[in-house]
């Protein structure tokens, strides 16, 4: 399979190694950074071939799907810009959601494959059902109250994390009891209907998100962990694989998620 990479800082860089070790061609790789530094193919261990946009790279080498890792001002420009060339598309940049109702129509118009989550980590994906399945079971004993925490390294550009934004959307889907998330420092008492979900910026945490059931006689957590960024690479890699192998077997047009690849592996 031959990948094509858009945006190559540190997640692109990890998703350039990751597709390599899983076996796969990373042909061509497009950031504005290549426009300065006259890149050649020798300067990425792949090989592939560097553009400094998505409009000057043709077919993007034959590519069969892109993986785009930038930034949230540039993901829906790119994703469009993706799309026009009916190249499936996986897309793990976050904090751009206002835009992916525009980007679904986009690719249901010109009969492209899209593939967004707000995170690509498997394990990430298993803590959200664990969470909300326990968040569901939670709703039916009042004594148990509901919140949670996230924190993130300091360069992270957006808060909160699509992360916490998708496993509190799953909470509040499943409880009756809570209806609204508070994401922002608290001057009051949570209000019984609140779900209080504040966000840590610092250092070089990869990421952490916890959700609490809290009573006046114990605490459950239930937490994941990530210790690096290969998680998140690797399961872009693999959302790739599944949205080219997709388009072999008679093609999917429109927006995808992780809930759709994990329903297909686990039937």
């Amino acid at each position: 399979m031959k990948i094509a990479i858009v945006g190559y800082g540190k997640m692109g860089k990890m998703v350039e190694r990751v597709a390599l070790e899983q076996g796969c061609q990373v042909a061509a790789i497009v950031d504005p950074s290549i426009a300065d530094s006259a890149a050649r193919e020798s300067a990425f261990p792949s090989g592939a071939k560097p553009y400094p946009e998505i409009a000057q790279a043709g077919d993007l080498c034959g590519a069969d799907v892109a993986i785009e890792f930038t930034r949230p001002g540039t993901a829906l420009a790119n994703v469009k810009a993706l799309i026009a060339k009916k190249i499936p598309t996986v897309v793990g940049t976050t904090g751009w959601t206002d835009g992916l109702d525009e980007a679904r129509q986009a690719a249901e118009a010109s009969g492209a494959a899209l593939f967004w989550s707000s995170n690509f980590s498997l394990g990430v994906n298993i803590f959200y059902r664990i969470a909300w399945h326990a968040a569901r079971l939670a709703d039916a004993f009042p004594e148990y109250d509901v919140g949670g925490f996230e924190s993130h390294h300091n360069k992270k550009l957006d808060s909160p994390s699509g992360t916490a934004k998708t496993l509190v959307e799953g909470v509040l889907e499943r409880m009756a009891r809570k209806d609204a998330a508070v994401w922002e420092t608290l001057d009051r008492r949570p209000e019984p209907g609140e779900l209080h979900f504040p966000s840590l910026r610092v250092g070089s945490v990869p990421g952490r998100h916890s959700l609490f059931l809290d009573s006046p006689a114990d605490t459950i957590e239930i937490t994941h962990t990530a210790r690096n960024r290969e998680g998140f690479a690797s399961g872009a890699v693999r959302a790739a694989k599944w949205l080219a192998a997709s388009g072999e077997k008679g093609g999917r047009i429109g927006l995808f998620s992780m809930d759709d690849m994990l329903k297909d592996i686990l039937g």
